[in-house]
Parts: structure tokens; sequence; C-alpha cells
């Protein structure tokens, strides 16, 4: 077991907010790396009930040791209105999921949702350019990684969500700088995609089954998920598209294409 870190008055704080917060690995995964980098900081998970959102987190950004802040469910759109500052890939999915005090002692937003999903993709020796995606969910996450995707070239994305409003709101948004891709708003239908992509919550729970009706799905589709689960106890989906012969990235491998990015954000680097 690694030793505790040394926690003194200079030590600069790092949170992670969410209601609920129980399920994040991220305390553990970044103190480590700061720990590593030989900086003197640690994050800690902080739950903030979602009614008071906007009470808590303006308060928590006032406090003078703390450098950066984490965001996950359901408060991404919330902290991007909060923020001071946001970064354009992130005010054009409307949510941020980190955020940093800058120079000025003002709070910049940026999102790593989709950066990091996308780095999974490439780590696995996966392409992604050229593919024709289907998106489920468009919430921070499916919205940020649809981005993503278009910025590292599908031919295609299909967006999906239960409210065929806020999907169609999605595509509208992205459509404005999505060049050659065509994105639609449209069925969670497998048929003609050889990406699909669950950023929905579906999955959260023991209990989930899988976010759609993908009864067949053949070798050549690559299917991701959002959700973080240990890889002996997988999401219905990912399960599923392993019996089916389908290579897979998982909401772990999301979550470590963005610890870099991340890291980099609050001016961090991992030694090569």
């Amino acid at each position: 077991m690694s030793p505790a870190p040394s926690i003194t008055g200079k030590t600069r704080l790092y949170a992670i907010v969410g209601d609920p917060v129980v399920q994040v690995r991220s305390p553990q995964v970044y103190c480590a790396e700061f720990a590593k980098a030989g900086v003197d900081a640690v994050l800690v998970p902080m739950h903030i009930a979602a009614a008071e959102i906007h009470d808590v987190l303006p308060a928590l950004l006032k406090l003078k040791n703390l450098d950066g802040v984490l965001v996950t469910s359901p408060f991404k759109a919330d902290a991007m209105s909060i923020a001071a500052e946001v970064h354009p890939r992130a005010r054009r999915v409307g949510a941020v999921n980190a955020l940093r005090r800058g120079a000025n002692g003002l709070w910049f937003g940026d999102m790593f949702d989709g950066e990091g999903f996308v780095r999974g993709i490439l780590a696995h020796g996966h392409k992604v350019s050229g593919r024709r995606a289907l998106v489920l969910g468009c919430g921070g996450a499916g919205s940020a990684i649809a981005g993503a995707l278009i910025d590292a070239g599908v031919s295609s994305i299909t967006v999906f969500d239960p409210d065929e409003a806020r999907a169609q709101n999605v595509s509208d948004a992205l459509s404005k700088s999505s060049g050659a891709c065509r994105v639609t708003a449209g069925s969670a239908d497998a048929a003609g995609k050889d990406l699909i992509v669950n950023a929905s919550v579906v999955g959260m729970r023991e209990s989930d089954g899988m976010p759609a009706d993908f009864s067949t799905l053949t070798a050549d589709v690559l299917v991701g998920d959002v959700v973080l689960r240990p890889e002996d106890r997988p999401t219905a989906l990912i399960a599923h598209a392993k019996r089916c012969g389908c290579p897979v990235v998982t909401g772990v491998d999301m979550h470590e294409g963005q610890v870099d990015a991340i890291l980099e954000f609050f001016g961090i680097y991992r030694s090569a």
C-alpha cells in the first residue's frame, strides 16, 4: 500500500464534485499522479446536492488554496455557466468537466470527455477517421464525445436521446461546425453504423440492461461505453459486444485517456 500523502498548510487542493460521488475513482488516480510529479496537492471528493450546486460551487471556488475542480454528473452544464471563461469546444457542447484557476484569479472551464474517449480508442490501435457513429445520450459527455469524433474525422454521426428535442438541439449545435461530417438526430439503430457509443447513464447500476436493442452486432463495429465498471463486471453493452466479437472501449479506457490531458490542463506534466 502506498504511503498516505503528507498534508500540510501548504498543500494545494483539487476537488471532484458530483451527486453522487461515491463511485468516482479520480481521488486515487490524481493523488497518485500528483505524488509521482512531486506536486504537493491532493484531490478530494465533494458531494453537492443537485438543488444546491449554484450556491455551493461558487462558494467553493472562493477558497484561496483550491487550484482545480473536476466535474461529474449532473453538474457539467451548471459548471459551464459558473465559469468565467470557457474553451470553445466546451462552449460548443454546453458543458465542462474541469475548472482551473487562472493567473488572473478567474476560473476557466474545459471539456475532456470527448478527448478522453478518442484517446482511449487510439490507445487500443483502432481508427476513428471515416467511421459512421451512433452516440446514445445527449448530455455533457455524449455531446462532447460527438464533438470530438467530428474533430477526429468520422464521416457521419447520429445522436440519440429519449428526449428527442434534446437530441435535435445537440445535432443542430454540432452541425454548425461539423465540416464534411453529417450530423443528424435519429433513432438508436445500429444499421449502417460501425461505431456505437453509449454516453447515457444506462449501465451505472448492476441491474441495468443495454441502452438500446442491439440484438446482433457484426465484428467490424467498434463499441464504446462511458460507464466506469471493472473489467470483470462490464456493462451489459460491453459484455454483449464482446460476445459478438466486437472491439470495445470502456469507461476505464476513456477515464485513462483523460488523465494526461487534464493533468496538463492543471499545469502538471507526467515524466517521460
